[in-house]
């Protein structure tokens, strides 16, 4: 199976997912490498999904020869991705190779540091901008983020994408790199939401980053620190 449940998420297990996450989680990649390293990884996920989550139907079709059966995907016209901002980027850029044609949505949505995370392990979220497209029941709902740590960002970022009361065929958080307190955190808030990670890792440490992780991708990507 390309995709596979595992407790409260599903996990990527095609080698190629693999094998990117290895290079970009390495601290010894550089910015270049590790933006493409991400995009690579979002157009592996954006695939396998369609795989794994999105339905086909039959069709005639004339070949140049005679008349034959084919198999189409259903729904690829019925794809929302939204990019939380900023680490999202590189990722939507990929999932955007597999899924051409998807509507576009845009949340920027960050944890404030420096207030730090709680006793309840979560982190105050300022979001500062939200431009989404008309979501129906028949859409297929991607939301990108490389990093699934507390859960916070996630967890308010869903409340927008269901403020509509609109319920989307599939709704999908996808994530490179999950820790289990996001996952348990982004299941309860939003019990519909399927989440996909190409991995889960072990936890979270003390200021709230997963590890082992890959570090702040956005900061990876955009060389900012």
């Amino acid at each position: 199976m390309p995709i596979e449940q595992r407790g409260d998420a599903s996990v990527v297990t095609h080698a190629l997912a693999r094998d990117e996450l290895t290079r970009i989680r390495n601290v010894e990649t550089e910015q270049v490498a590790f933006r493409k390293g991400l995009v690579r990884l979002g157009r592996i996920c954006g695939y396998e999904i369609i795989d794994g989550r999105m339905e086909t139907e039959y069709t005639e079709i004339q070949t140049p020869l005679t008349t034959t059966m084919g198999e189409r995907v259903k729904g690829l016209d019925d794809v929302v991705i939204v990019n939380v901002l900023r680490a999202a980027t590189p990722f939507v850029e990929g999932l955007l190779k597999a899924f051409p044609r998807a509507r576009q949505g845009v949340i920027s949505a960050s944890r404030d540091e420096e207030a730090g995370m709680n006793d309840d392990g979560e982190f105050p979220i300022s979001v500062e901008y939200v431009k989404l497209p008309e979501i129906t029941e028949d859409d297929t709902v991607i939301i990108a983020d490389p990093m699934l740590a507390t859960g916070s960002t996630m967890a308010t970022v869903l409340d927008y994408i269901t403020s509509e009361k609109t319920e989307p065929e599939n709704l999908l958080v996808l994530a490179a790199v999950s820790a289990p307190e996001g996952i348990v955190r982004v299941s309860e808030a939003q019990p519909d939401a399927d989440i996909i990670s190409v991995a889960i890792d072990d936890e979270l440490d003390e200021d709230g980053f997963i590890v082992p992780g890959l570090g702040d991708a956005g900061d990876r990507a955009f060389r900012t620190t």
